[in-house]
């Protein structure tokens, strides 16, 4: 039946009335943002029950990680080492949710959302940089580092007062020494780490933090006196043993005993000012290197100084740490030709 102006008569395909018809249906036909009551009778409430499971079984690794037993795999450390990244699983949960049409699912994310919220949120975006008293770079330079010279030209170039330097070779010691003598007259070498810096250094002596079966030639620890204006400050450059991800779990084992060491010998040590900068083979979150974060501040868990590996990193394992001071800010530097990116931390004293 045709109108006179032309138009459709009202309820015929295509008018609004029609339009909006339709629109009203749509739902009751099984489209996909229905959420009303299923064919077989579940609602929103009853459906999507394991991704509600598994929202709430995130939620509860993120708060009770500590929890996660290590004896078996050291499955604890593992988890640790990359908790931040369990937070992944609540937007892959929210689109499964939604594809679901699950309320109780979208419910129960609430909570692995408010507890990463709570742990990591403070992280997401590093600070400005304001006021502080030094900075100190850490960085391991690789022992296949291609370029120590262009290496350590770099580091110099970002003007920092202390400069750790881990998988120092024999052969590429001088060229770090030759590049940074300039801005550097003050350093300390022992085994296979090193100490740059633009005060004057003392009392410079190994640190034993050998596990045990490790021959006596494995020196990857020291400690020296640094006469800073602010008073005289214990630096310690460390290098903890590198730890794998195998079919058994993470092999820590030697890492969390050379932690241990290196934890007796900053809870001995008398100087109040302390600074410990190294490569520690793992984050502040495992609990391995508790012997060693127990005993000093390591603030400044910024994601956007994520460490290692350097294509694409994802942790920091490489460290500094304060007692009787603040690290105010910590960053990544542009990277070398190692596999890991070089870290500064800006530091002030406490008075």
């Amino acid at each position: 039946m045709e109108r006179v102006d032309g138009g459709s008569a009202p309820g015929t395909p295509g008018t609004t009335e029609s339009r909006r018809a339709r629109l009203r249906r749509w739902p009751r036909a099984g489209g996909l943002l229905r959420w009303g009551a299923e064919a077989t009778g579940r609602s929103p409430w009853a459906r999507g029950r394991v991704l509600a499971a598994l929202a709430v079984v995130t939620a509860a690794l993120l708060a009770f990680h500590s929890a996660v037993p290590n004896r078996v795999g050291r499955l604890g450390s593992l988890l640790e080492t990359f908790l931040p990244w369990l937070g992944l699983a609540v937007p892959l949960l929210l689109v499964l949710a939604l594809l679901r049409r699950s309320a109780v699912a979208l419910v129960a994310l609430l909570w692995p959302a408010a507890v990463w919220g709570f742990l990591f949120g403070g992280r997401v975006v590093a600070g400005d940089r304001g006021a502080h008293d030094i900075t100190a770079v850490q960085h391991n330079v690789s022992d296949v580092n291609t370029d120590p010279a262009g290496t350590a030209r770099a580091l110099s170039e970002s003007g920092p007062d202390l400069i750790a330097l881990e998988e120092l070779t024999p052969a590429a010691r001088p060229a770090y020494a030759r590049e940074l003598a300039a801005r550097y007259p003050h350093r300390a070498v022992r085994g296979t780490v090193g100490l740059w810096s633009k005060y004057p250094l003392a009392d410079v002596r190994a640190v034993d933090i050998r596990p045990q079966g490790v021959g006596t030639d494995w020196n990857r620890g020291l400690r020296a006196s640094a006469r800073t204006p602010w008073g005289e400050v214990a630096v310690y450059v460390a290098h903890l043993p590198s730890v794998r991800v195998q079919a058994r779990g993470l092999t820590s084992g030697r890492r969390d005993e050379s932690a241990g060491l290196l934890g007796a010998e900053l809870a001995a040590e008398k100087r109040q000012k302390v600074i410990l900068l190294g490569d520690l083979n793992g984050t502040v979150d495992d609990r391995g290197l508790d012997p060693v974060t127990a005993r000093l501040d390591s603030v400044g868990r910024e994601f956007s100084a994520f460490s290692w590996p350097t294509a694409f990193p994802v942790a920091r394992i490489d460290h500094v740490m304060t007692r009787a001071a603040t690290v105010t800010h910590v960053r990544t530097l542009p990277a070398t030709t190692s596999d890991h990116l070089p870290l500064a931390a800006d530091i002030t004293f406490t008075p």
